[in-house]
This record gives C-alpha cells, structure tokens and sequence, in this order.
C-alpha cells in the first residue's frame, strides 16, 4: 500500500517551482492559478523573493502547497500517474493537509489557495508579534516534551502561560508552542529533563496551541462558506492520527487542527499499521525522514524537481 504525503511550513524556499514552471506547461498553471485565486502574484515572490516576504505565514502557507500540487499536476500530466490509482491513503503535515485534500479532490486549487492565505493570515493576526513563540526539542520523545512542557508553563511569579506540545514529529524531535516566556523557560530547562537540546524557532506565531482560537474561529467560518467535497482517497488527519473520509468530519478537523497537536509520528505509524510500505513526498525531502524515523521498515520517496519527478513515475 501507499501513501502520498505533504510538506508543511518550513519548507519554503525562494527559488522553488522555477525549473517546474520551465519544464512544464501543468505546473505554469497551477502558479496562474494559484495567483488568479489569490489577486497577487505569489509566484513571483515564490522565484525571486524576498525571502522575508516569502516566509510570511499567509505567503509561504498557499505557496508550498502550490509547489506540492504543481510537482503532482507535473506526475500526473506529463508522467501519466494518477494520484487516485496510485496512492491508499494521503497526509500532510499541518497546512500540507490541505495540499492533501486539494490533491485527493476535496477542495478546488483555488478554494485551497484561499483558505491557506485566509489560514495564515489569521494565525499571524492571532497574537501579536513577539508574545508566542516555538521552539523544536531534538532527542526528545513525547513524554519528556510533555513534563518539559508543564514545568515550562509556570513562570516565576506563580503565573501560567500557555506551553504544550504544537507538533509530535518524530521519536528525537517534538515542537512546543506557547507564551514566548514559557518557551524561553522549556529551552533552558531542556538539560533537566534529559533533552539534548531546544531550539527556537524563527516563525512569526505560536501555532498548534491554544493562543489560536481566533484563527480557529476565521477558520470555522471560511471552511462553512467552502466546504470540504468528497475525497477520492482517504486522509489520515493530523488532529487525531486516523482515517477519516466523512467531508463534514474533514471539516470538523480541520478547524481543531489550528489549535491542535499536529500527532505526525502517529499518523506515520498508524499508516504503517494499515498497510502502507511506501511512502512518496511530494514537493519537499521534510516529512519523508520524519515518517522512516517513525515507522521504521518503510520505503520513503521524495519528488520536487523535474527529474525527481520522472524517476518517480517510471517507479510508480
């Protein structure tokens, strides 16, 4: 069995979608598209920069899954692989679910471009610059990132801020999220609590907490004027690491995830528990390792370039 996956934030990069749009008149659309939807021209920030503009949240959020459809669009024009024959079940890692869903039908290119630019917009606006931060724990498993975590919450005045578990990745990697405080306390308690190490992230938001429940609610209404479709593939969702085909459950979870735990390392073995032995990633080489890490014996191929992509067709 396979499972196409999808990249999430973080694996931007100012040049992506170049040699794509070159090569190939499927992905040229995908960027016309993408940027007829959006009223801006993203594809340009996507080729040139700056690269600040281009890891802005409400940016970099519809511009990597425009890269990820463009990649597929690619293997399914041009190399003659259709996503709904070919893969068992898809995922993506926190906006890369909606790349997901955009690729298994359940919402339009243009709907999913919307929604991601309306998603980043509101995580940004959610808390103001500077009060939430992130921060990624290595050689750190689930239940030393929670005790690190609660530690972490209380400040020394007797004051609790928000400090929780945003993204469960893999065995070694887990990524708190919360008041900017609390964060700064988990990284320099991370030795306590037998870590390795904390590092802070440099993203604009604290997402996957609960300082997001005014995204949420944005998101609850966007996603109740454009409501999930059927999917020709089923979707193991980040929020509860489980199948779910149901377009209002889709709809449902799609909402918890803005505050919800991205459960990655779930959903990979859970997938792997399913059946699933290969696994492909499209448009990025950042879940794949994650997903092998994970679930251990299983087959991880990635696509972004012109030739990755033709490798994998002749393999599919």
């Amino acid at each position: 069995m396979r499972a196409f996956v999808f990249p999430g934030q973080g694996s931007q990069k100012v040049g992506m979608g170049v040699e794509l749009a070159e090569a190939s008149a499927a992905a040229r659309e995908v960027f016309e598209e993408v940027n007829d939807a959006l009223g801006q021209d993203l594809f340009k920030i996507m080729a040139e920069g700056p690269e600040d503009q281009l890891t802005l949240t409400a940016n970099a959020q519809p511009a990597i899954m425009a890269h990820a459809i463009a990649v597929l669009r690619v293997l399914e024009k041009d190399g003659g692989i259709s996503l709904a024959d070919k893969a068992d079940f898809v995922a993506g890692h926190s906006l890369g679910e909606y790349t997901a869903l955009c690729a298994a039908g359940a919402f339009s290119l243009a709907d999913t471009a919307r929604l991601l630019k309306l998603r980043g917009e509101s995580m940004q606006a959610a808390v103001p610059v500077g009060v939430g931060a992130m921060a990624a724990l290595l050689g750190a498993d689930i239940a030393k990132a929670t005790a690190l975590a609660e530690a972490a919450a209380t400040g020394p005045d007797g004051e609790v801020e928000v400090c929780t578990v945003a993204n469960d990745n893999d065995p070694g990697q887990v990524v708190l999220s919360g008041h900017k405080g609390a964060i700064e306390r988990a990284v320099a308690m991370v030795k306590d609590h037998g870590i390795k190490r904390g590092v802070l992230l440099p993203v604009s938001a604290p997402f996957h907490c609960p300082l997001m429940q005014p995204a949420a609610d944005a998101m609850a209404k966007a996603l109740d004027e454009t409501r999930p479709g059927a999917v020709s593939v089923p979707l193991f969702a980040n929020v509860t690491a489980a199948i779910v085909t149901d377009p209002p459950a889709i709809q449902y979870l799609l909402v918890e995830q803005v505050c919800g735990r991205v459960r990655w390392r779930e959903s990979a073995i859970a997938m792997a528990e399913a059946g699933v032995t290969d696994f492909v990633e499209l448009g990025g080489k950042v879940v794949g390792p994650m997903i092998k890490r994970s679930a251990g014996d299983v087959n991880v191929l990635t696509a972004s370039s012109m030739a990755e992509i033709e490798e994998l067709a002749k393999s599919l």
